[in-house]
């Protein structure tokens, strides 16, 4: 895998942010664009808000979801609302309100006045954009172990392999490539923690090591329901051997910790 890639990748979702900005801008305020001197090769470098922030949201979102999953929920709250709202303010008001075109006027005699409206969401498209922004420095940083970056890559690819010979039938296949997915990346979390292990520890030995040292975290009923890890691969295996389905179980080793 190509970590320039996450760089560059992250680089445009800055640079889409900061267009799709101040696209957002100059719809609300057209003149913006005169004091700008935009000519007209410059003018078509602005992305028509409405047709291209979904996208944007999308890949922005899975971004964060990866690198600072501590501010998904921020990142959602700038988009739309998780809570019912008595009123529309410009405290709530989100980029998905901006979508819909809804404010919130008042009107007195003749005269018809704006309490809150589309341009209340410049702030929050702002915040969405911050937050992409800190994503380079995340990556940057000397706290973030790029390992894990591209092992969990590489765990993806592993996976989708497992699901597709399991789609096909070969179920036998699909589960010691899960099999091994699982081991590697318990193996990983011992390194990370600093807890030795053998030479060639077997899944068991793993959970049981994590179990003791790290019980807070790696608990019997955290992984998959009720079950631990060993019964979960015990299962797997007996898929490998009764030809059931193992799609139930590949998702556990998505488990961060």
């Amino acid at each position: 895998m190509n970590l320039d890639r996450y760089r560059q990748d992250i680089e445009r979702l800055v640079n889409t942010g900061h267009l799709l900005n101040l696209a957002m801008r100059i719809e609300q305020n057209p003149e913006l664009k005169k004091r700008l001197n935009l000519d007209g090769k410059g003018v078509k470098t602005i992305p028509n808000f409405h047709e291209e922030y979904q996208s944007w949201y999308s890949e922005a979102l899975a971004c964060v979801t990866q690198l600072l999953p501590g501010r998904v929920d921020d990142f959602v709250s700038f988009y739309k609302s998780e809570r019912v709202r008595k009123e529309l303010t410009s405290e709530n008001y989100t980029v998905t309100d901006y979508l819909k075109g809804l404010s919130v006027t008042r009107t007195r005699g003749l005269q018809t006045d704006t309490i809150v409206g589309p341009s209340a969401a410049i702030s929050p498209m702002k915040q969405q954009v911050q937050i992409v922004e800190a994503l380079q420095r995340r990556f940057d940083s000397s706290l973030f172990d790029i390992r894990t970056l591209v092992q969990a890559d590489l765990f993806d690819d592993e996976l989708g392999a497992a699901g597709e010979l399991n789609k096909k039938g070969f179920t036998r296949a699909a589960g010691a490539v899960a099999g091994v997915v699982l081991e590697e990346h318990l193996e990983t979390v011992c390194t990370q923690h600093k807890i030795g292990h053998s030479k060639n520890p077997t899944i068991g030995e793993l959970n049981d090591l994590l179990k003791k040292r790290i019980p807070s975290i790696l608990r019997l009923g955290v992984l998959y329901k009720d079950w631990p890890i060993y019964e979960i691969f015990a299962i797997t295996r007996k898929a490998m051997n009764q030809q059931q389905t193992i799609s139930r179980n590949l998702s556990l080793v998505f488990v961060k910790l």
